[in-house]
C-alpha cells in the first residue's frame, strides 16, 4: 500500500504542476492583456472621444425607449395620464384626427400607459361611455397586455401559464378591436392592432390577407402597418423567407416616394440574414434598395413620426457598405434614441448603436486624415 502511494504521489507531481502552469497564464492575460488587447481597448476609446467630439451622447445617455424624441405636447399629455388624468389623451387624439400614422403611433403610447395602469382610461370610458379614442387605446392596450404577459423570451422559455395568459388576454382583444373599429368604421388603427392578434394567435394567412383588406382600403401606405404585417410575414412566425421578401418588395413598389415604406425590404433582409459576413449586405440588390430609401428618407415629412426608424437603418445598412460618411449623416439625425431596429434586438442595444457609430466615427477620421496631410 505505501508503494502505491508513492507512485500515486509521484504521477501527482506533473499534474499539480501543469495546473499551476494554467492557473499562471490565465492570471498574466487576466492582469496583462495581450497587445492586440491593449490596441483594440485604446482603439475604441479613442473612438469614443472622438464621437464626442462631434457632439455624439455615450450609451448611458442614449434613450432606450423611443426611437426619437416625441413633440412636447405628446410628453406633456403622457405625464397627465400616467398622473391619472385622461382629458389631455381625448385632446390628443382629437386635434390629430385622420392623420392615420400620427393617430396610431398616440393610441400606441397611450396604449402602453394604460397596459402599467388603466384608471385614467377607466375614467374616461366611465365618462364617455361610446368614445372611439377611448375604444381605440382600450384595444391597444389589451392586445400590449396580452404581449407583456407572454414576455419575450423565446417560447422554450415560456411557461405554460404565460401562454395560458397571453392566448386568452389575445382572445379578449378581439373584442375589443371590433368594438372599436365598429365605432370609428374609417380608422384603420384598430386592424392595425390585430395583427398583433393574428401573429400571437396565429391566423392562418388566408385570414391575415382579409385582415389586410381592411387595413389598405383605409390606408394602402401606413408604415406602421406594414411593420406590423411584416412581422406576420417573417419566418419566425407565420410565414417564410421568401414570404416576407416578396410581400416587403411588393409594397414598397407600389407606394409613393416619402411613404418611407422602401424600410421593408431592408426589414425583410435583416430579419433572415444569418451570415457572419457583409457579403449579402453589398449585393447589387441590396446597393439599390439602400438607394432607394436614401431618397425616400429625403422625400418624406421631417415631422414623419417613423422617419428616424428609417433613419436608423441607414446608418448600419449604409456602414456595411462602406459608405461611412453618409452613415455618419444619418446617425447625427437619430443619436441619442436607440429603440430601433437593428439596436433593439440586443439586450444592450445602446452599446451595440455606440459601437458601431464609434466604428463609423473612426472610419470616417482614417478617411480624413490622408487628404489633410
Amino acid at each position: 500500500m505505501t508503494v502505491l502511494f508513492w507512485i500515486l504521489g509521484v504521477l501527482a507531481v506533473p499534474t499539480l504542476l501543469f495546473v499551476l502552469w494554467l492557473a499562471w497564464v490565465f492570471l498574466k492575460e487576466l492582469f496583462n492583456p495581450s497587445p492586440d488587447e491593449d490596441a483594440e481597448e485604446t482603439e475604441a476609446a479613442e473612438a469614443a472621444q472622438a464621437a464626442e467630439r462631434l457632439g455624439l451622447l455615450p450609451a448611458e445617455r442614449q434613450n432606450t425607449d423611443l426611437a426619437a424624441p416625441l413633440p412636447a405636447e405628446w410628453t406633456g399629455v403622457l405625464a397627465a395620464v400616467r398622473g391619472g388624468d385622461w382629458l389631455p389623451a381625448a385632446g390628443l387624439l382629437a386635434s390629430i384626427g385622420r392623420d392615420w400614422e400620427r393617430r396610431s403611433w398616440a393610441a400606441y403610447l397611450l396604449a402602453e400607459c394604460a397596459a402599467e395602469e388603466d384608471a385614467w382610461l377607466l375614467a374616461w370610458e366611465g365618462e364617455r361611455r361610446d368614445d372611439p379614442d377611448a375604444a381605440v387605446v382600450r384595444a391597444r392596450s389589451t392586445v400590449i397586455l396580452a404581449w407583456k404577459l407572454r414576455g419575450g423570451q423565446k417560447a422554450q422559455y415560456t411557461t405554460g401559464e404565460q401562454f395560458d395568459a397571453f392566448h386568452r388576454t389575445l382572445a379578449g382583444a378581439r373584442e375589443e378591436v371590433a368594438r372599436a373599429a365598429a365605432l370609428n368604421p374609417d380608422d384603420p388603427t384598430p386592424y392595425v392592432a390585430e395583427i398583433w392578434v393574428a401573429l400571437g394567435l396565429g391566423y392562418p394567412n388566408a385570414r391575415m390577407d382579409k385582415l389586410w383588406e381592411e387595413i389598405t382600403a383605409r390606408a394602402p401606405h401606413h408604415y406602421e402597418a406594414h411593420f406590423a404585417a411584416l412581422q406576420y410575414w417573417c419566418a419566425k412566425w407565420r410565414g417564410s423567407e421568401r414570404q416576407a421578401r416578396e410581400f416587403a418588395g411588393r409594397a414598397a413598389a407600389g407606394a409613393p416616394l416619402g411613404s418611407l415604406l422602401t424600410a421593408l425590404p431592408l426589414i425583410a433582409h435583416f430579419e433572415h440574414d444569418d451570415s457572419e459576413d457583409t457579403e449579402a449586405d453589398n449585393t447589387p440588390e441590396m446597393l439599390a434598395r439602400v438607394e432607394a430609401a436614401l431618397a425616400d428618407a429625403a422625400a418624406a415629412d421631417p415631422s414623419h413620426p417613423r422617419l428616424p426608424e428609417l433613419r436608423h437603418l441607414l446608418a448600419f445598412y449604409l456602414h456595411l457598405q462602406d459608405r461611412n460618411e453618409a452613415a455618419l449623416e444619418q446617425f447625427k439625425l437619430v443619436d441619442g434614441y436607440v429603440h430601433a431596429l437593428p439596436w433593439r434586438y440586443r439586450n444592450d442595444k445602446a452599446g451595440y448603436y455606440c459601437r458601431v457609430r464609434n466604428t463609423v466615427v473612426r472610419e470616417v477620421a482614417a478617411q480624413a486624415a490622408p487628404a489633410a496631410a
